[in-house]
């Protein structure tokens, strides 16, 4: 009993540590149990490009992949359809249409020279000091939930940013640095930590012509305008204190009062690069879970009366290793879906068969070790000897066969994609998982059985054994 404490102590430690994660980590489910957005986007030819090519057709999906890692979405799916449409499956994602801004917009970044022109900065100025008071008004009108007067106001928020980019367009003038030059977006808060704003790291000719940019503007109360599709986002001014060298080392901070979803993102389309032909979301719904609740309802009824049955079997044929064996199951069942939650793995349909597979394969190990110890108790060894080769002999065919699985998780795992890749991730976590709680949990429960004297009688392990035939 002594030898065993610090392995019941290790599983004791393991299982509260599980239990704590799964109470709180959810676990994440994909598109077919919990749905999600679709969306197809058509690739377009232009007057420069007459036709699509499949480079053409990869570049596009990689940049759009590029896009949703960024999104944070757990296992989407990208695949090219036909010659020149990509299909987009994401899970969980309620909000299409921030999807659809991510992912099909061209992110055309432009820092451009304000020139000297006072008349149109002087309406400028006034249109943008209207702009913050619709801003600061529209707050009020959302708090006091004045749907009417919400809706006026927005409209002419609308017309106000449409005047102001009118004017801006007449106030600065282009020098070349685009969104080409940008190496990284990321989003940060300021300093009062009530806003946020767009860290930007430029490449070597970015940051020589953004420091020129900023030491022809230091000091003369004229401004960097920054463009984001057109629309005028920031237009911060530059100390005088750069006035002899600029802003040099490549680096800047878009100020344009963000929130941290807007921040993050802006950062999100403009690391994700510039599409190298125009596209267009031609399709974008949302999806149901393809199951259905009832039919989720079902397998998981399904999956716990199985998992009973399983119980009931074993404990019925193998007495008490059997129990020991339900034991070691039930721990194994807490310990993968506690992995599954920890390591992010995303349940899909096949993401569950191949847990469930991975539930026969740890009751396989069982019954391996079982039937050695019985073929031990009937050859006349003592118990103990008995249960300790019955392990000794099993192990050799529990690791063949665990190991030939794995590596078909790694081939799958390799050449496959999307809901492929769950399978082989979870059934190979499952694989693992069992060899563990076979080997360890049902090993430690037999040895802390046969040190009990209640327990410690041949015929529950082996119902039907000739006592005269076994050692004391």
């Amino acid at each position: 009993m002594q030898k065993q404490t610090p392995t019941l102590v290790l599983i004791a430690v393991l299982l509260l540590a599980a239990i704590t994660i799964l109470v709180t980590i959810p676990i994440r489910l994909g598109l077919d149990l919990q749905g999600g957005a679709q969306l197809t986007i058509q690739i377009k030819t232009t007057n420069e490009i007459k036709q699509i090519t499949p480079e053409m057709l990869e570049a596009v999906e990689s940049v759009v992949r590029n896009r949703i890692d960024a999104l944070g979405v757990a296992e989407p799916v990208v695949q090219t359809v036909g010659k020149d449409q990509i299909l987009v499956q994401l899970p969980g994602v309620n909000d299409p249409k921030q999807a659809e801004r991510v992912l099909g917009g061209t992110a055309q970044l432009d820092f451009r020279e304000e020139i000297s022109n006072p008349e149109v900065t002087a309406q400028l100025n006034v249109r943008q000091q209207e702009l913050q008071e619709l801003l600061a008004k529209q707050v009020e009108l959302e708090k006091k939930n004045e749907a009417e007067a919400t809706a006026q106001n927005e409209a002419a928020i609308r017309q106000k940013a449409d005047q102001i980019n009118t004017l801006s367009e007449q106030l600065y003038k282009s020098v070349g640095l685009k969104g080409n030059n940008l190496k990284e977006a990321y989003a940060q808060p300021d300093q009062t930590g009530q806003t946020w704003n767009v860290g930007l790291r430029f490449d070597t000719e970015g940051g020589e012509k953004f420091a020129q940019i900023t030491k022809n503007l230091a000091g003369t109360g004229r401004r960097i305008g920054i463009f984001l599709d057109e629309n005028l986002i920031s237009s911060p001014t530059v100390p005088a204190q750069f006035a002899t060298t600029g802003i040099s080392g490549g680096q800047a901070i878009i100020e344009g009062r963000f929130t941290v979803e807007t921040a993050n993102e802006l950062a999100v389309q403009l690391r994700g690069g510039s599409l190298p032909v125009p596209v267009e979301i031609v399709e974008n719904r949302t999806v149901g879970a393809t199951l259905g609740r009832d039919s989720i309802q079902s397998s998981i009824y399904a999956g716990v009366g199985g998992l009973l049955l399983v119980l009931i079997f074993m404990a019925v044929y193998y007495r008490l290793p059997g129990l020991i064996a339900d034991a070691a199951l039930i721990i194994y069942s807490v310990l993968t879906m506690a992995a599954f939650a920890l390591l992010g793995v995303t349940l899909s349909l096949p993401g569950i068969a191949g847990f469930v597979l991975s539930i026969g394969m740890a009751v396989d190990a069982n019954v391996l070790i079982f039937e050695r110890t019985r073929e031990e108790l009937r050859a006349g060894k003592t118990l103990y000897r008995s249960v300790e080769s019955g392990f000794y002999r099993a192990f050799s065919s529990i690791l063949d066969g665990n190991v030939t699985t794995l590596i078909a998780c790694a081939a799958l795992f390799w050449l496959g994609s999307g809901l492929v890749k769950g399978f082989a991730l979870t059934l190979a976590l499952g694989v693992a998982i069992s060899m563990f709680t076979a080997l360890t949990c049902s090993r430690t429960f037999m040895f802390v059985a046969i040190t009990l004297p209640k327990l410690r009688k041949p015929e529950l392990f082996c119902p039907n054994l000739d006592k005269s035939a076994v050692k004391s």
